[in-house]
């Protein structure tokens, strides 16, 4: 168990590593194409990789859809997650930007109450006000610490992203995970890149390496995720996650020269700290019940 739980940690490692390299990618390209462009390049990059897997291992059958209205609905985000992120980095650093983006798990938690009808208690409700606050104070209203469009792109991006992660939980009862993942860059691949038809910009040569880079970094990050949730409890590799912060502050150091201001600092703290809270919080009322679970069984 506990050899299983260090895998699964270590492959949370490795996907941040993987996905904040594929993020830093997505920087470079949204300097020279729209972001609906780079989020089509982004889901045609990786179909290749994703594809090629497919065919190694068989899996063809997998592919079954149950459910296409959500599938569809789930693409619509992808396509609202992509674009908000893409115009987030386009005008600020990684770092920035993930400060942002991290409260989608505590949007996560606040958006199951009326959509999955769970249950938050108040310490919970009052760890997600906090971590919000902590967004407020990065945007600085009225203030300029952060561009107000990249701030907005970025925090529409944390939303769809909560609202994403809500449907892949109803989904999983009836999609396979190689479904979730084809189809999502599938849809994602087509909406994008119908909308940015009008404004399309072609590819120039010296980009075909990135866009290289940028699937080869997509399919593995994938393939990282997926083996530590094989391997670990979200609970346990959930905290993991926000390592992805300091791979975006060093890249935006060694690549741009720029370092997060202190208010950045500050409310991405406060947001990562509430995120850990709802983490730990969940983890102990999943104890907590499977004790009494344990209590109420009838010793044979």
């Amino acid at each position: 168990m506990q050899h299983s739980r260090l895998r699964g940690i270590t492959f949370m490692l490795a996907c941040t590593a993987f996905f904040a390299g594929m993020d830093a990618v997505l920087k470079v390209l949204s300097g020279t194409y729209p972001p609906l462009q780079v989020g089509a390049m982004r889901g045609a990059a990786s179909l290749p990789f994703v594809l090629a897997t497919i065919a190694l291992t068989n899996n063809w059958r997998n592919l079954k859809v149950v459910r296409w209205e959500l599938h569809l609905i789930r693409g619509v985000l992808a396509l609202i997650m992509l674009w908000g992120f893409v115009a987030g980095v386009k005008v600020m650093s990684l770092a920035d930007t993930y400060a942002i983006f991290f409260v989608a798990p505590l949007l996560v938690t606040a958006l199951a109450v009326p959509l999955l009808k769970e249950v938050v208690d108040l310490r919970r409700w009052l760890a997600i006000g906090v971590g919000l606050s902590g967004v407020l104070w990065m945007l600085k209203p009225g203030g300029t610490s952060l561009s107000l469009s990249g701030a907005l792109g970025a925090l529409a991006s944390a939303v769809a992203y909560a609202l994403a992660s809500i449907s892949v939980r109803v989904m999983t009862r009836t999609e396979s995970t190689v479904s979730l993942v084809f189809w999502f860059l599938v849809l994602l691949t087509i909406f994008a890149g119908l909308l940015s038809l009008p404004t399309w910009v072609p590819i120039r040569a010296e980009h075909w390496p990135w866009l290289a880079l940028l699937g080869v970094l997509g399919a593995l990050g994938q393939h990282a995720i997926t083996e530590a949730f094989r391997n670990a409890p979200a609970s346990v590799i959930a905290p993991f996650e926000y390592t992805a912060m300091l791979w975006a502050v060093s890249i935006d150091w060694v690549f741009w020269n720029t370092w997060p201001a202190n208010r950045i600092w500050l409310g991405a703290s406060l947001v990562i700290a509430c995120g850990l809270y709802l983490i730990w919080r969940e983890r102990q009322q999943d104890r907590q019940v499977a004790t009494a679970g344990a209590a109420d069984t009838p010793v044979p």
